[in-house]
Parts: C-alpha cells; structure tokens; sequence
C-alpha cells in the first residue's frame, strides 16, 4: 500500500509559515519539520520554494474567494449592499487576527513582487481572477442605475481592491481598524454612490 502524499501537510504548514514569518523569512528546512515531512519530500513535490509558494497563494485565494461568493451572493440584497457586505465580513476575518494580518496577496504583493517574477506574475494573475465577481456586481448596480456609470466595472473593481489592501496595511500598521472604518466611511461611497438624477 502506498504512503499518503506529503504534498498537502506542507502546503498546510507553509501557508501557516507565510502568515507567522512571511515568505523571505520562512525557509524550506521549517516547512518540512512543521509538515512532519523530510526534505526530499518536498523536492519531489515542488520545483523550487516559488513554485511552493505559488501553490500556497492559491490555497489562500480558493479560501477568500469562498469569501467573495458568500458575500456577493445574489440574495436579494442591491449590489452596493452586497459589496459592503464584502468589506463587513473580512473585517470581521481581520479582527480575529488583533488587526495584526492583513491579505496574504496583499504581503506577497509588497514582499515578493519585486524580487520575484514568478511570484510576480502569479500575483497579477491573482487580481486579475478575483477582480471579476466585484466587476460583476458592480456592473449589475450600474445597469440598475444604482452605482455611477462614469468608469467601469473592471475599474471600479481594481480601484475598490487596491484601495482595500491599501486600508489593510495601514490597519496592520497602526493593530487598530480605522483605517478599516476610514474607507467604508469616505471612500467607498464616493466609489459606489448612487447616479445623480
């Protein structure tokens, strides 16, 4: 009988690394000893620590995007109520972690982005996915005439997440939500107002 795969312990233990240590911080040696797996293992799994922390990025986003779908649901709500409530339940996320975490995308972004181009690439590619369900949503509120039609969807959508993440390092900063309460309060109503009449 052959052994069960190693492959998912250390992408458990990896991602929980990322998030105490970061990713330049984090050595394979520590992945392997928290997965309970030996070096080999994880060379016969990864090509290299990019390509592992590829993987580990896209456990994460499968988590938030279960995030996204719970929040954007079409429930009845209006799309603006439903992007709000987006922003309501990550703050809730943030908060179990004492304001101390942030987005993963967001900590690879400024981390790696720059020293990695793998890494790089798999970040753009991230945004890029996660930014069509909030184009969708924005959009239906645009064609309801309940969110200002003058950029589109797409945009909105980019400028609503990078605002977001930029809300989240400053939390981060800061260990308090106002940053947090700051952007619903100012920014996301001047994204997300209703047309004018």
């Amino acid at each position: 009988m052959s052994k069960p795969s190693l492959r998912p312990n250390l992408i458990a233990a990896g991602h929980d690394l990322f998030w105490q240590n970061g990713y330049a911080a984090t050595g394979v040696r520590e992945i392997v000893a928290a997965a309970g797996a030996s070096p080999g293992s994880f060379t016969n799994h990864f090509a290299s620590k990019e390509d592992f922390a590829g993987e580990v990025l896209e456990r994460y986003f499968a988590y938030v995007c279960g995030l996204v779908d719970e929040a954007l649901a079409d429930d009845g709500l209006p799309p603006v109520a439903r992007l709000r409530r987006y922003l309501d339940l990550i703050t809730s996320k943030l908060e179990e972690a004492d304001w101390a975490r942030g987005c993963m995308v967001g900590n690879f972004s400024l981390e790696t982005a720059p020293t990695s181009e793998p890494l790089r690439q798999k970040l753009a590619d991230i945004f890029m996915r996660w930014r069509q369900p909030f184009a969708a949503c924005i959009a239906q509120g645009q064609a309801r005439g309940e969110i200002a039609d003058a950029f589109s969807a797409e945009d909105l959508a980019d400028v609503l997440l990078a605002s977001w993440q930029g809300a989240m390092l400053r939390m981060k900063v800061e260990r308090d939500p106002a940053p947090l309460e700051r952007f619903k309060t100012i920014v996301f109503p001047l994204l997300f107002g209703k047309t004018s009449s």
